[in-house]
Parts: C-alpha cells; sequence; structure tokens
C-alpha cells in the first residue's frame, strides 16, 4: 500500500457497529459490559477508545511502523518516550532543538536523575565523545529546529553498539513521515507533534511515538494509561482527517519554501538563508540522500541590526505572527522571543539562535502572493533601517 493511500484507509475501515464509511467520533468516556469481565474490548477511553485506535493505525502506518500511540500533545508523547528511562540514565541530545522539549529534559526530567549531553550531532565525532557508560538513549532532531541543520540518522543507528542497550529516537516533526522515515533508516521510535504538519490545519494540538519494537511500543504504552496524557476522540478525529492529505498538503509546503528559499538568498538584504533544498546548504547532499523531499520550513536573517527582525514580523500580511508550524497557513516566527525564549539567552546564542533570526512556516497560499509579502517588508524595513526593537514584539 503506497502512502497516500495508507493516509485514507489504514486503520479506517467501515464501522462495525453501522457501516459508516469514516470512522466515527466515539465521544465517551466509558463502556458498559456484559458482565464483570466481560466486555468488547473497551472499558475506559483513558485506556483505550475506537476513534484513538484508528489514529494510531494511521500513524503508524504512514511512518511504516508496527505501532502507534498517540498523545494530548508532543510534548506528552515526548515525555511518554522519556519513560523507557531509568534514573541515573544518559541522553546524548541534538543541540539545535525545539525550546519545549529543552525545558523538559533540563528542567523537569533532569531533576529525577536523568543526564542529558547537548551536542552538535552533525559532527559525529562529538556524538562518540558524549557517549557514556550509562548512555541509553540518542534524540535526534532532523532536520533540526530552528536552523535547520540535518542529522545522519544511519549513522548515529550505527554509534548504539558503543552504547549497549541504548536506542535512537527521532523528532520527525519538521519533516512529516511524507519527506523522510527514519524507522525505515534504523530509528528505534518515532516521535512526532501532530498538532504541526500530520494535522496541518493549526486547529487541533497532539502527539505521537511510533515503533516497530514491541517491547519499547508496551513501554511507552503502559505510560500512555498510566500518566494519561491522551488525546480526546474529537482531537484524534480532526488529526486523523488532516493526516489523509498530508502528501497533498507537503508537496505545496515543499514547493513553496523552495521558492521562498531562493527568493530570499537572492536579495541583497537578507545575510543567511537555513534551507536544505538550497545548495548551498552545507547538508544538502545528505538531505538528498535522507529525505525524498526538503520540507515547509525556512529560516534566515536578515543584514543590519538585528532588531530589523522585529519590525520585519510585525510587517507581514499572508504569513501571520504565531507560534506552531506546519498549517496550510503561512507563519512566521522570532525563535529566541517565542519557541526557543526557554533555553538561556547565552546558550540559543551559541546554538546560533540569534535574536536576528526569523522562521517562516511556508503555508501553501499562492507563491506570489507569499513572495510579494517577503518583499513589501524587506523594502519596508530598508528604507526603515532603525525601526523596531525588541521589546515591540507582539505574540
Amino acid at each position: 500500500m503506497k502512502f497516500s493511500t495508507k493516509a485514507i484507509h489504514a486503520g479506517q475501515g467501515a464501522d462495525p457497529a453501522t457501516g459508516a464509511t469514516i470512522v466515527p467520533i466515539y465521544q465517551t468516556s466509558t463502556y458498559t459490559q456484559d458482565a464483570v469481565g466481560e466486555h468488547k474490548g473497551f472499558d475506559y477511553s483513558r485506556t483505550v477508545n475506537p476513534t484513538r485506535i484508528a489514529l494510531e493505525a494511521q500513524l503508524a502506518a504512514l511512518e511504516s511502523a508496527e505501532y502507534g500511540s498517540a498523545f494530548a500533545s508532543g510534548m506528552a508523547a515526548t515525555a511518554a518516550v522519556l519513560n523507557i528511562l531509568s534514573a541515573g540514565d544518559h541522553v546524548v541530545v541534538t543541540d539545535d532543538l525545539y525550546g519545549g522539549t529543552y525545558r523538559l529534559f533540563s528542567r523537569v526530567l533532569s531533576r529525577y536523575g536523568l543526564e542529558f549531553t547537548y551536542v552538535d550531532m552533525a559532527d559525529l565525532n562529538a556524538v562518540r565523545a558524549a557517549i557514556k557508560p550509562n548512555t541509553k538513549m540518542f534524540w535526534i532532531e532532523t532536520p533540526t529546529n530552528p536552523l535547520l541543520k540535518l542529522i545522519d540518522i544511519r549513522a548515529i543507528c550505527a554509534l548504539r553498539d558503543a552504547a549497549p542497550g541504548s536506542i535512537v529516537v527521532v523528532d520527525n516533526t519538521f519533516a512529516s513521515p511524507y519527506f523522510q522515515q527514519p524507522v525505515a533508516l534504523g530509528a528505534d521510535v518515532v516521535v512526532h507533534s501532530t498538532t504541526k504538519y500530520i494535522g496541518g490545519h493549526s486547529d487541533v494540538v497532539g502527539g505521537a511515538a511510533l515503533t516497530s519494537n514491541k517491547d519499547l511500543y508496551e513501554i511507552v504504552k503502559f505510560h500512555q494509561n498510566a500518566v494519561g496524557g491522551v488525546p480526546g476522540p474529537n482531537d484524534a478525529w480532526l488529526t486523523m482527517r488532516g493526516a489523509k492529505t498530508l502528501a497533498l498538503r507537503m508537496r505545496e509546503h515543499a514547493k513553496n519554501a523552495q521558492a521562498v528559499a531562493e527568493f530570499l538568498e537572492a536579495h541583497d538584504e537578507v545575510d543567511r538563508v537555513y534551507y536544505p533544498g538550497l545548495p548551498s546548504h552545507p547538508q544538502h547532499e545528505l538531505a538528498k540522500r535522507q529525505m525524498s523531499g526538503f520540507g515547509g520550513m525556512v529560516s534566515f536573517t536578515l543584514k543590519g541590526p538585528e532588531q530589523r527582525a522585529i519590525d520585519f514580523a510585525n510587517r507581514m500580511h499572508y504569513f501571520s505572527l504565531a507560534e506552531s508550524l506546519g498549517g496550510v497557513e503561512s507563519l512566521i516566527c522570532h525563535p529566541a522571543r517565542m519557541t526557543h525564549g526557554s533555553i538561556p539567552k547565552e546558550e540559543r546564542e551559541k546554538r546560533g539562535v540569534t535574536d536576528g533570526l526569523l522562521r517562516l512556516s511556508v503555508g501553501i497560499e499562492d507563491i506570489d502572493d507569499l513572495l510579494a509579502d517577503l518583499s513589501q517588508a524587506i523594502d519596508a524595513v530598508k528604507a526603515r533601517p532603525n525601526t523596531g526593537t525588541l521589546e515591540t514584539l507582539r505574540r
């Protein structure tokens, strides 16, 4: 079964009770049992719900994985996967990563005895040097958020031999399962914020963890139920509906993002563009090997004072100033003040997340309108180079 067919059919057969073609929203918290200990496989919706089961089967199929677990958010999925570990275990982490993940690792899980080392995982020697006798997990984002660095998934998986008993986890949110298949490249677990490209319409928050390792699945599933960070049936249904058009949307996102990246790179007022689809990207060749497309995310910096980034963000019309990404509409974000604000300034800047960096989630609007919007904003800040301060960023 090909990707687009999986998106529409995997886990989504006709409803056995009514024959409904579309999986119903089973809006129930509990289920009537025939007798004590006798039921139809459903007892309580935190544990299991038919709508959520359909979503989990769909997402697992899209990642070419055997098992799926859906969560109420990407962070809930991340926390459940980290529950595979125990106090005293060590994790090697991509140094350029989502601020919410950094916050969870550094301010929550480190208090419970987990140890984290942040390294540039594009540098395999740095990864090897970070491995300790208690290393049990490699946590990868690729492409990274927000600098769009590529991590060689196969190469990191090969390092598991240096850390016996370790696993490789890939946050595949930026690429989506349409453009990248980490399980096929050797990863043990794949995590998504389904809020983003999989849901695709900025109307539902969710997360998922996918794997083909039954033992790891059982651990994640246990914590899904025990901790309870599950999506409601309506959220599961919305995510499932969004995922059906993932292939169509990702092709448009990538086409528009390529055009935006090329436009920005050619502009005299732009200092640097981060997009793996550009030949100038330092890991462009890896992106071509590891991904089937380059995605819809573009980051860049303007020339001149960093305050120009704030002025630019405030002047966009079709790129809404907002957190999140992956919806059909275009968004612009100032990572240092928004998505990565939980990372200390010194740490952010050391990793390249400066106050001058802007991140675009390129939507599927007409590309001529998007390029015109970027052009008018650049012209505006060029004409008024000193306007805007870091205090005027509206949220």
